[in-house]
């Protein structure tokens, strides 16, 4: 695609999208930004979290563009967190590798699998907050899981998900959609390209068919629709740390 405008020109209102990255790691930023351009509303997202304070996905949470997010993680966000507890965000929170195992299923084509993470929790009995009204009273919870025994062991039925649209970052991709991911942001990545029903990857460079061999491919191009290249700018650190200099390495 020649733009990400263009990559997203069919992204609609109340449409769903699985979106990669870890915090700011891997977050496919430039197509986030084409989307609030956009000004499409009433979003689904599935991601590990919904961006931190007005960056990645926050973006769209503080224009008021999401109206349901399925995360694993909140606790960054000090607007997701207004919005859920004022009654205008239904937030369904996942723990962490089940939502990834949910997104790779979704992406296989199974329908469903059993996980001994959430047994003898409120996310296998439900009860779990998902929508408050104005007052702070919780008007939505989760449901109750299936639990059965194998082996001896319990296990909770979890459910697949898959998405409108997946929405990834790749350090490298070619024009048949074969993408490579940089280290860490490889994180949700490949699961959210594999949930899309239509996969739009950001790419920092492109190459030809032929320039990333086989095995180092992260994400089929079977699994990616579109590609828009949009370089490396633009990347942010969540939380920068150092180490104090030294005296003498300060001169």
């Amino acid at each position: 695609m020649a733009t990400t405008q263009e990559a997203v020109a069919d992204v609609v209102d109340g449409a769903s999208l699985a979106v990669g990255g870890f915090g700011l790691c891997g977050v496919p930023i430039a197509l986030i930004d084409a989307l609030l351009e956009k000004g499409v509303r009433n979003l689904t997202t599935i991601s590990n979290n919904c961006g931190v304070d007005d960056q990645a996905l926050g973006v769209l949470l503080y224009a008021g563009r999401i109206s349901r997010t399925i995360s694993s993680f909140v606790g960054g966000n000090k607007e997701l967190a207004r919005l859920y507890l004022s009654g205008e965000l239904e937030v369904e929170l996942t723990p962490q590798g089940t939502l990834a195992e949910r997104l790779r299923a979704g992406g296989a084509g199974i329908p469903a699998f059993y996980t001994p993470t959430g047994v003898g929790t409120m996310v296998a009995e439900g009860g779990i907050p998902i929508r408050y009204d104005a007052d702070g009273n919780v008007v939505t919870t989760s449901e109750p899981k299936e639990v059965r025994v194998f082996d001896g062991q319990q296990y909770v039925l979890e459910t697949a998900l898959t998405a409108d649209f997946g929405l990834v970052r790749a350090w490298r991709g070619d024009r048949h959609g074969n993408l490579v991911f940089h280290e860490s942001a490889r994180n949700f990545n490949p699961l959210a390209g594999m949930a899309g029903r239509i996969t739009i990857a950001e790419v920092e460079e492109l190459v030809e068919p032929g320039e990333i061999t086989p095995e180092d491919v992260h994400l089929p191009g079977v699994f990616v629709d579109r590609v828009v290249v949009v370089g490396p700018e633009g990347k942010k650190i969540e939380k920068r740390t150092t180490r104090p200099r030294s005296e003498g390495a300060a001169r």
